[in-house]
């Protein structure tokens, strides 16, 4: 690949530039929506103003990368190097990262929008995110919205997660050590298999139809407020797996 390419302001919808070497190429202003970027080499590319909502950037080397008031929604960032990179008016709203992501020094990825270890992301509309296997660990998500998320297999440990508003969500197989859930609304939500070893709650908003079958590191006093919840809340199924909350926490005692 020429190392000058220049593709300004082309439409390159879904394109697979996965492993190509595009340093110093000009994409500025250009439409990359879902566009494969993995492990590519943007050193010094010019993304400013680019449409990259939903590519895929793993593993991509960004160094000194423009990427100046570019749209990076739900870009996934995981492992991606961005060192002295320019993200000036960049939108990184539901883009994820990993602790192997480098971002420029001095840069606020934690408070960007941007989801990922660490992250602020009180009160976020992130309902029906896909967050699989996200890595969530000690994020901040007070009064999140999170409604029909799919969080499966989701390190959410010590996770901040008081009200919020998790209806519906899907947390199977989620690692929720240390997770603080005080106030939280799990209606509906599928936490089957889910470690919850010394999760923080005084109560919930509402556990209706709530499924626990085969949650890992439930105490039995957790397991005990559980149970107080109103007897309304424990009868109603589970929309999917059409398991009354209570049949799900029964099931616990035979584990």
């Amino acid at each position: 690949m020429n190392a000058t390419l220049s593709l300004i302001q082309q439409d390159l919808y879904q394109v697979n530039f996965s492993d190509r070497d595009l340093q110093n190429a000009n994409l500025s202003r250009s439409t990359l929506i879902r566009a494969n970027l993995s492990r590519a080499n943007l050193t010094g590319a010019n993304l400013s103003q680019a449409d990259l909502r939903g590519a895929d950037l793993s593993a991509a080397i960004l160094r000194q990368a423009n990427l100046q008031g570019a749209y990076l929604y739900r870009v996934d960032f995981s492992g991606a190097d961005l060192e002295g990179a320019n993200l000036t008016d960049a939108q990184l709203q539901g883009a994820r990262y990993d602790r192997n992501t480098r971002f420029p020094e001095n840069f606020a990825y934690k408070s960007s929008g941007a989801i990922g270890p660490g992250a602020n992301l009180n009160g976020a509309p992130l309902n029906t995110a896909n967050l699989r296997y996200a890595d969530l660990q000690n994020a901040s998500l007070l009064g999140a919205y999170l409604g029909g998320a799919d969080l499966t297999g989701a390190n959410l440990r010590g996770a901040r997660l008081v009200r919020a508003d998790l209806r519906r969500a899907v947390l199977t197989g989620a690692f929720l050590r240390q997770a603080r859930l005080n106030d939280a609304n799990l209606a509906g939500t599928d936490l089957r298999a889910a470690d919850l070893t010394d999760v923080e709650f005084e109560q919930f908003e509402s556990v209706a139809g709530a499924d626990f079958s085969w949650v890992q590191g439930l105490s039995d006093t957790m397991r005990s407020r559980l149970l107080a919840q109103p007897p309304s809340e424990l009868e109603t199924q589970h929309p999917i797996t059409l398991k009354t909350t209570l049949d799900s926490l029964s099931s616990l005692a035979n584990c």
